[in-house]
């Protein structure tokens, strides 16, 4: 058999459970244990805690919660690891890392990757006049943090030189894995298609259990395994092919549909995702149940990567603060519509008297009556209800203002307010995204390992990649005979996420006779009409032919997204499940009985 390579993700995220590389330690034989910490606003917290304390800026969790107890076992079974975890500060987390393992007695040699802090340039990309790549905006007078996503190559070299653990700050969430493999099979920057395989078993597995049944569509498939989730595993070949699986007697599921939800999160166009090292083509990628809890995904194709990299820069915009209540009883929604307003117009009134301007924004959900459905939403008679109030100011002095005036609703407004969450509402930090691109000639990358720093040059190919054309629309339904309504479920299972202020969601055919339909119905003008409450931007619609399905972009869909955002999903987690409802045209005869969707005939 060809020589394979196992790796398993043991977190998607900071403050994931330690059960799951410990999981993927004892019981997922593999040979690479990865796990991805990072996010957009995970940074900036980082860096304010760097701010406070030099040796903090790190995912601690990493080395007191995962490595400490782990170390030993690590050791024994020749297990490397590679994270992200180094964060804003992944000096201070070798150190921390090498003091553990000193007092463990453990003898591991640790590399750290270096170059994706980018702040001592902030100024002088401010006076060349650097835009926000989304927005236009002009780049903000201070940043919290700068920092480019860095690729996969400079974690290879690092385990050529026998790095047991490599530590590196903000890099191409894929790259833990891709790193990898480049070292295992001896794949070089020219090698698109192998390049972006191996992106596409890192996108999949870098969300832990989220390619293992997490968060999927059909749960019901999975609820009976929800306390013991299994942790995934890529077995990977040295022609890019490679297997998800999980490891034996854990919960969870692998199947083309939970695996094709996970490949289709956070993507826009699929003929054309930028990475440091490769611009991957994944929309003729094939998925092939071969087992139980064993899927095989081909077909990933790559052209040459960008002469940039993507830098994230994140920056303070004022105060946020927020409250919630519960409301009870028959007019619950209209009463909690009421109890907003009073609050927001007698909070606006203290603050114009105490010289204050009006609030810059501010949100009013009503969880429980469908805020998040805008006009599809059919629950307005509930009588029970949480109201969230959530509001944004320059100034924190104001924000008190607000949250001194919270408590008096609950004599002086609707009965049975109650559930007043964690006391009165403090002025929390608004932390916003500006993203742009950094010619990669001018960035020195570079690892470290006992105690040499060596440079890793960027892969700049001679010519940028082609332009990906039109996108190849596919066949549209056409209606020859009498027409019913079904929801897009039905029809299809999907998945939703966040870039910055831009939501995706991935909608993909339960048969594929059934997407001609769903293409028919959901056009990007029907689905920006669908979402009137929520997208501020267009929407676009993208084919993904090898998963029989569409992905749609939704610009300013989130608020402004993470920690900017005021609303209660700000990355865009729910807006899958919501796009659920859709209504789709499909002929009458599929709802009736012994049709195809008859069982939905009657809902």
């Amino acid at each position: 058999m060809a020589r394979t390579v196992r790796i398993g993700c043991g977190a998607g995220f900071w403050g994931d459970s330690p059960e799951g590389p410990a999981q993927l330690v004892r019981q997922g034989g593999v040979d690479y244990l990865v796990m991805d910490y990072l996010a957009e606003i995970t940074m900036s917290i980082m860096a304010r805690m760097k701010a406070r304390r030099a040796d903090l800026g790190y995912a601690t969790d990493f080395v007191s919660m995962v490595m400490t107890p782990l170390a030993r076992e690590i050791a024994e079974k020749g297990v490397r690891v590679v994270t992200n975890a180094g964060g804003v500060n992944p000096l201070a987390c070798r150190a921390a890392l090498q003091a553990a393992f000193a007092e463990l007695g453990v003898s591991l040699k640790v590399a750290v990757v270096l170059g994706d802090d980018l702040s001592a340039g902030a100024d002088a990309w401010r006076a060349a006049g650097v835009m926000e790549m989304f927005s236009g905006e002009p780049m903000p007078a201070r940043l919290a943090s700068v920092n480019a996503y860095l690729g996969a190559f400079p974690i290879a070299r690092a385990l050529d030189d026998g790095a047991d653990v490599v530590i590196t700050g903000r890099v191409a969430d894929s790259a833990i894995v891709l790193g990898p493999l480049i070292h295992e099979f001896g794949w070089g920057p020219g090698d698109y298609d192998l390049l972006s395989a191996g992106s596409l078993a890192g996108h999949v597995v870098e969300c832990g259990a989220q390619a293992t049944g997490g968060i999927f569509t059909d749960w019901r498939l999975v609820a009976d395994g929800w306390d013991e989730m299994g942790f995934p595993v890529a077995e990977c070949a040295a022609d890019g092919s490679f297997v998800v699986t999980k490891p034996e007697a854990t919960g969870g599921l692998v199947s083309t549909a939970t695996v094709a939800e996970q490949i289709v999160y956070e993507v826009g166009d699929p003929r054309r995702y930028l990475l440091p090292d490769v611009t991957a083509d994944w929309s003729a990628v094939r998925l092939e149940k071969v087992g139980p809890d064993r899927v095989k995904v081909s077909g990933a194709r790559g052209l040459a990567p960008t002469d940039s990299y993507k830098v994230s820069a994140t920056f303070a915009d004022g105060y946020r603060s927020q409250v919630s209540m519960m409301i009870s009883g028959r007019d619950a929604k209209e009463r909690a519509e009421a109890t907003a307003s009073a609050i927001l117009k007698r909070a606006e009134r203290l603050m114009a008297r105490a010289g204050f301007e009006g609030f810059s924004d501010a949100t009013v959900e009503v969880l429980g009556a469908e805020t998040g459905y805008g006009a599809q939403a059919r629950a307005a008679a509930t009588r029970e209800v949480v109201l969230k109030i959530a509001v944004r100011h320059p100034n924190k002095d104001a924000l008190a203002i607000f949250g001194r005036e919270i408590y008096p609703a609950a004599t002086a407004m609707a009965q049975s307010i109650t559930g007043f969450a964690g006391g009165r509402p403090e002025p929390t930090p608004v932390v916003r995204l500006f993203s742009f691109l950094a010619p990669k000639s001018g960035i020195r990358v570079s690892y470290e390992i006992d105690g040499a720093a060596h440079d890793v040059a960027p892969h700049l190919p001679n010519r940028p990649p082609p332009d990906a054309g039109p996108d190849v629309v596919g066949e549209t339904a056409v209606a020859d005979g009498p027409l019913a309504v079904a929801p897009l479920l039905a029809l299809a299972h999907g998945r939703s996420g966040d870039k910055g202020d831009i939501a995706n969601i991935g909608v993909l055919a339960r048969d594929p006779g059934f997407l001609p339909w769903i293409r028919r119905s959901a056009t990007p003008d029907a689905v920006a009409r669908y979402f009137a409450h929520y997208v501020r931007g267009k929407v676009e619609r993208f084919e993904w032919p090898g998963l029989d399905g569409l992905n749609f972009l939704l610009h300013q869909g989130l608020g402004g997204g993470g920690v900017a955002s005021l609303r209660h999903d700000p990355q865009g987690k729910a807006l899958a499940q919501i796009f659920m409802d859709f209504p789709v045209e499909v002929p009458a005869a599929w709802i009736a009985p012994g049709g195809p969707l008859a069982d939905w005939g009657a809902r």
